[in-house]
């Protein structure tokens, strides 16, 4: 693979040209950025990613940007600082932010039973027996289904690509009911009770559709994007921002095969995925959390105390599980921390841990199916993306590349400072 790259000193004009709120960078002759560099320029020369981004923040400033590798390799295009990627899953945190506004206008409570908006979810009986032919038995929930279970993955849903039970069940459903509309599955587990990477962020966003009588996306826009200047953030991208779009890569036959970006560039609204974005938008979201909820304008945009809500570990003593592979093609065995961390709202909060050079006890993080990725650290007070485009998600060389880019951060920050 030809891989072109692009150092951080050509970066500094195309980073201030590119940030609505006012961050500079000067790392000209840092040797900590040197070192990062060197790292991330490695991974790409080194394995099959095909290009990445990687910025780092606090709350006001920029302390690391570089660019790597290629946007496009059928089109041999370098990656650039302001390449437009499908962030997909990086969507649940903005989306939960978004709900939490309407918490505290008082809306919405996060200990609502969804059922009390969304009528289907009355009576959602959970998985009680299962056979190796997909037929089940269920049994009444213990604990009332509510959104706080849905906002922080423990409401006993479950992404098929996470779960080898919901995978089996959907195939024995498809299977029993062809071209009709088959029942919903039983919930996995009582609500609270254990964690599974879910679509309930979607489910409360229609919520707030209901609610606010608009749909997500012109919330988002209102309440968040403009505010915070993410003007790059959104379900569909312009006719005229397409040339800068990410195309995703997919492993087949232990290759990476590009697909093409299509001529209309668009998600559906939604709160669990969707939505475009740059890593230069992006920490403008993460610059949001680490000041507390306030705006570059000094604008409130979220309490500090709602803020504390949608951060803090929702489980009590409830940890994250690592998640099954069904489909090894499109997602391994995610995510890091399992065992160990807990979950907010939207936001997976890191366990206790004594290592200096990694993210803080409390942080926050989540990513993207395409190994989009990024952390909050409330402690140290920065945050950081790290964005790619292809799958597997939490493929061996991305979460490599992750891991190490985090480490040599801290090791460096002194120095970036």
């Amino acid at each position: 693979m030809t891989v072109l790259r692009m150092t951080r000193r050509p970066l500094v004009a195309l980073i201030a040209a590119a940030f609505a709120c006012p961050i500079a960078l000067s790392q000209t002759g840092n040797p900590g950025a040197a070192a990062i560099d060197a790292y991330l320029d490695g991974a790409i020369a080194d394995t099959h990613i095909p290009g990445l981004v990687a910025l780092a923040v606090d709350g006001d400033s920029v302390l690391y940007a570089h660019a790597a590798g290629l946007r496009s390799e059928s089109r041999n295009e370098p990656m650039t600082m302001d390449t437009i990627f499908n962030i997909a899953s990086m969507t649940k945190p903005i989306a939960t932010t978004a709900i939490m506004m309407l918490v505290e206008e008082g809306k919405l409570s996060l200990d609502d039973p969804i059922a009390k908006h969304v009528p289907e979810f009355e009576g959602r009986q959970v998985l009680a027996t299962l056979n190796a032919d997909g037929t089940y038995t269920t049994r009444p929930a213990t604990t009332e289904l509510t959104i706080r279970h849905m906002l922080s993955h423990s409401s006993g849903l479950a992404y098929p690509f996470g779960s080898d039970t919901m995978t089996l069940l959907n195939t024995r459903q498809g299977a029993a009911n062809p071209g009709s509309n088959a029942p919903p599955p039983p919930l996995l587990f009582d609500p609270g009770s254990e964690w599974a990477y879910s679509g309930g962020i979607a489910v409360v966003g229609r919520v707030l559709e209901q609610i606010e009588g608009k749909t997500l996306d012109v919330f988002l826009e209102e309440r968040l994007f403009g505010p915070l200047g993410m003007e790059e953030t959104r379900y569909v991208v312009p006719a005229e921002d397409r040339a800068r779009v990410a195309p995703s890569f997919r492993m087949v036959n232990g290759a990476l095969v590009e697909s093409p970006v299509p001529e209309n560039v668009r998600s559906g609204v939604s709160g669990d995925g969707g939505l475009y974005s740059t890593a230069g938008d992006y920490v403008k979201f993460i610059q949001m959390i680490l000041n507390d909820g306030t705006a570059p304008d000094g604008k409130q945009l979220l309490s500090r105390r709602s803020v504390r809500t949608l951060t803090s570990n929702q489980l009590g003593n409830v940890r994250v599980s690592l998640q099954d592979e069904p489909t090894p093609e499109l997602a391994r065995a995610f995510p890091l921390g399992a065992d160990r961390d807990g979950f907010g709202l939207g936001f997976q909060v890191t366990g206790a841990h004594d290592d200096p050079n990694l993210r803080q006890p409390g942080s926050l993080s989540w990513a993207g199916i395409f190994n989009t990725e990024f952390w909050i650290d409330p402690e140290t007070q920065v945050g950081a993306v790290l964005l790619m485009q292809y799958l597997p998600f939490y493929d061996a060389a991305a979460i490599e590349t992750l891991t190490g880019f985090e480490r040599l951060f801290y090791e460096n920050l002194a120095t970036l400072r």
